[in-house]
């Protein structure tokens, strides 16, 4: 039987609010991510690690904090987490004290740290810019993106980060995406050609493009979508479609392929017949 390969789940832009209270559209993020950690659960194979590519909560109170620690418990593989425009670093850390250890050697306080998942390397990045939505990366965070991947240039990569550093044509949430760094951090990662993909969060629906040589992504939100419009003129609208997750498995041989999977239960699965 062959190797089964090094599997990453990655959920993003939970939007937890504190216990009891919804969030937009009479929408329970706390049943959203209660089911979708129940959805990682049903998987064929267990994932060797989870990653929650921010916006883990809607305002950074640390009563939703530690609803998130409450609510993530049941996943038996590490979890990793990052911050997004809606989080709260020091909140944050308060209530996962083991992230704070994580990001020690992080410039300026930030939630930057590098973990080995199995023979992957997950650099996580942090894009926070407090009291603003778009993301930024200064130099002190860049410097220590290029000195980590060349501390492990021989060895698979999976870089990721709240906000995408491409343009999705969602001009709205284009607006509020990755306004600085992006050009050197393409720049690092053409420099770095072990870097298999690079995730993200933000746009709250699945997208990839090429960026810097390699494959970047975002990945699908547990409560809702933004609307799919390419009209540069369209408002900043959302739509209630099926949560979805996201499954980056590496093998040696193959490289880092990436699944979308669904949330909610579906019949099957069955066997074909003939």
């Amino acid at each position: 039987m062959p190797n089964l390969p090094i599997t990453i789940a990655q959920i993003s832009d939970m939007h937890l609010q504190r216990p009891g209270v919804t969030g937009i559209g009479g929408i329970d993020p706390a049943a959203a991510l209660a089911a979708a950690v129940g959805a990682i659960g049903r998987l064929e194979q267990a994932p060797d690690a989870v990653v929650a590519t921010g916006d883990l909560v809607d305002g950074g109170h640390p009563d939703a904090y530690a609803l998130l620690r409450e609510l993530l418990a049941p996943l038996a593989m590490p979890v990793y987490l990052l911050a997004g425009n809606h989080d709260a670093r020091a909140a944050l850390f308060d209530a996962f004290p083991e992230h704070a250890r994580l990001a020690a050697g992080a410039p300026s306080g930030s939630l930057q740290y590098r973990v080995a998942i199995g023979p992957l390397q997950l650099v996580a990045l942090d894009t926070l810019a407090p009291g603003h939505d778009h993301g930024e990366l200064c130099d002190a965070r860049l410097d220590w993106l290029e000195a980590s991947l060349a501390q492990c240039r021989d060895q698979p990569v999976v870089v990721a980060m709240h906000h995408p550093p491409f343009a999705t044509f969602l001009e709205a949430m284009d607006r509020i995406g990755l306004r600085r760094g992006g050009p050197r951090l393409a720049a690092i990662l053409q420099r770095h050609r072990n870097v298999e993909r690079v995730i993200c969060g933000h746009l709250h629906r699945a997208i990839d493009a090429r960026f810097g040589g390699a494959i970047a992504s975002t990945c699908p939100s547990t409560v809702h979508h933004m609307h799919l419009d390419f009209d540069p003129g369209s408002p900043y609208r959302w739509t209630r479609e099926p949560p979805q997750f996201r499954i980056h498995a590496w093998s040696a041989d193959a490289g880092l392929v990436t699944h979308t999977a669904s949330v909610q239960r579906f019949e099957g699965p069955s066997g074909f017949r003939s």
